[in-house]
């Protein structure tokens, strides 16, 4: 971290500012980004002192960032990932070419249960290292706010030990890690007792980490409606906020049961109906795509067009994991639905960095350029903020200041 306050001058600033509500943002709202052509960002004490237009002339600075006109923007939100785990599945991606499909992968005893192997055997301090490592991958691609997800336990104690090894690195990493408990993933068939175990686990954690989230993974050959809502509604009654992983392959009513436990995201939407659609946009629930997966699977991705078109919050996240989503970056995933969900640039944008935000509930501290937030910037090396929901595998961002921590990319 700079000793003193930061002048970032001469950029053209992309605030992604609230709504007035200072909730997400809906609809044709998401096209509007604020941007200044030429001005400056003052940071003090990791946080935002002060964004205008022009130099920073009247500040002191222990260091000045002159951006040369380059789009300073923020720092992507990441807001679903599975970063935490042991092992490598490269075998499955030989299969997966063959013509084996994820689900029957998943059925004959691999995908995610042969991560939950490694991740049992895996020690504490390995997972919390494998996920710092993999944090600062994140990080070179322009990402701030990362979630990250257990769910590659499926027994409670390793469940409890993936959300130690997160809650390690959040107390050393710069920016925030947001854990959620993704306590129904996969089927563990050496457990009839998995769903009585992972409601009790809830009930020894309620209180550790205040706002914390619920998560499930609603599919065939994963958890059924039935299981996701006894589990779902308990971490509410409990006060966990709640997500839910729908539709990825098969609208099994995962979405519905996420409005009717009034959820706060709505994640993956592949297989969402028209009418799931409409109703998803009709709530308060922010839709999150998962693009990557797509990308890497299938080649089908969410209805966000139609859904940012009928009123609806559309976030977008990497889903980092090691069997449908091989990549780290969220700027990867927004120039993904702008080709494939038919997003503007500034729909993309705003899916990344508020909107993004608001589905971890971090309105408050990032996803925008305003005095008193975080400074999680990224100065792009570009001179027109659309060339980020453009560009495929360029070089990631030229610095990064990640709560006044600042990371500049070596040529």
């Amino acid at each position: 971290m700079a000793e003193g306050p930061i002048a970032i001058e001469n950029a053209r600033i992309v605030t992604c500012e609230p709504p007035a509500d200072g909730g997400a943002r809906r609809g044709g709202a998401m096209r509007e980004l604020r941007t200044l052509a030429r001005g400056h960002v003052i940071v003090e004490g990791g946080r935002i002192a002060a964004v205008g237009d022009g130099p920073a002339v009247s500040r002191a600075a222990a260091m000045r960032l002159d951006a040369r006109g380059r789009v300073l923007m923020p720092a992507a939100v990441d807001c679903h990932t599975h970063a935490c785990w042991a092992g490598e599945r490269w075998g499955e991606w030989e299969l997966k070419r063959a013509g084996a499909s994820y689900l029957e992968i998943l059925k004959a005893g691999g995908g995610i249960l042969s991560t939950v192997a490694a991740v049992r055997a895996a020690p504490r301090d390995a997972l919390a290292s494998r996920l710092a490592e993999r944090l600062a991958e994140m990080r070179a691609t322009g990402t701030g706010a990362v979630e990250v997800k257990t769910g590659y336990g499926l027994d409670a104690a390793t469940e409890l030990k993936m959300l130690e090894a997160i809650l390690a690195v959040r107390r050393v990493w710069p920016a925030p890690v947001v854990p959620t408990l993704l306590l129904g993933h996969a089927l563990d068939k050496d457990s009839p007792a998995q769903l009585e175990d992972m409601c009790a686990l809830l009930e020894r954690i309620a209180d550790r980490v205040p706002g914390m989230a619920v998560d499930c993974y609603c599919e065939e050959g994963a958890w059924t409606v039935e299981m996701c809502r006894t589990l779902l509604a308990k971490g509410r009654r409990l006060g966990f906020d709640v997500r839910i992983h729908a539709d990825q392959f098969n609208a099994l009513g995962g979405l519905e049961l996420a409005l009717e436990l009034g959820a706060r995201s709505v994640d993956h939407l592949e297989a969402s109906t028209p009418q799931g659609i409409a109703a998803l946009a009709a709530s308060r629930a922010i839709g999150v795509a998962l693009p990557v997966c797509g990308f890497a699977l299938d080649g089908r991705f969410a209805d966000g067009r139609s859904l940012i078109d009928q009123g609806g919050a559309l976030a977008v996240a990497s889903n980092w994991n090691p069997g449908s989503a091989p990549s780290p970056s969220a700027q990867f995933a927004a120039a993904l639905a702008g080709r494939h969900m038919r997003l503007t640039a500034a729909e993309a944008i705003c899916a990344v960095t508020w909107n993004a935000a608001c589905v971890l509930g971090l309105q408050h501290e990032t996803g925008a350029i305003l005095p008193g937030m975080r400074a999680d910037l990224q100065l792009l090396p570009h001179r027109d903020e659309r060339a980020y929901a453009h560009e495929v595998s360029g070089p990631g961002p030229d610095v990064t200041v990640l709560g006044g921590d600042v990371s500049v990319r070596v040529a």
